[in-house]
């Protein structure tokens, strides 16, 4: 029915129109053909300067993380050797910490909303990429306390 539908007449747009919109498609058909190359020759630079970094292998071992996500993580993060004390500095530092507000019996907690939204994005993606490409991860995940609801 749907097929026979397709096939009898129908409008068609007028031929200078068509052929504009034949032309329009054409040239972002070749822009985003250039596009992708770029891309390509860019993944392939990143690619080159990141192999040369000492805390590659580390970057490259966590899940979700690969070459063009570890690289724009460290340069987000930087690579200075002492600048986090420890791993809740690099949370802090990240700004995804959450914000605890306590006052007698009621706790609030609540996220945080300035911090650097390119590091956020990244830290995003690695977690959705992790948990969509490791069963470790997401094994984690749902045995974490957090992954639990909290009584109320």
């Amino acid at each position: 029915m749907i097929a026979n539908a397709l096939h009898t007449e129908h409008l068609h747009a007028p031929e200078q129109i068509a052929q504009a919109y034949g032309a329009s498609t054409r040239a972002l058909v070749s822009l985003l053909t250039e596009l992708s190359h770029q891309i390509s020759v860019i993944q392939g630079q990143l690619a080159t300067h990141f192999a040369g970094h000492p805390d590659r292998d580390i970057y490259l071992s966590q899940p979700g993380l690969g070459v063009v996500l570890a690289a724009r993580v460290l340069a987000e993060f930087g690579d200075a050797p002492g600048r986090y004390a420890n791993a809740k500095a690099r949370r802090n530092y990240a700004r995804t910490s959450p914000i605890t507000r306590a006052s007698g019996k009621k706790t609030i907690i609540r996220v945080r909303y300035a911090r650097n939204n390119r590091l956020t994005n990244a830290l995003f993606q690695q977690a959705f990429a992790a948990l969509t490409g490791s069963p470790g991860a997401r094994a984690f995940l749902q045995n974490a306390p957090e992954a639990r609801p909290r009584p109320q």
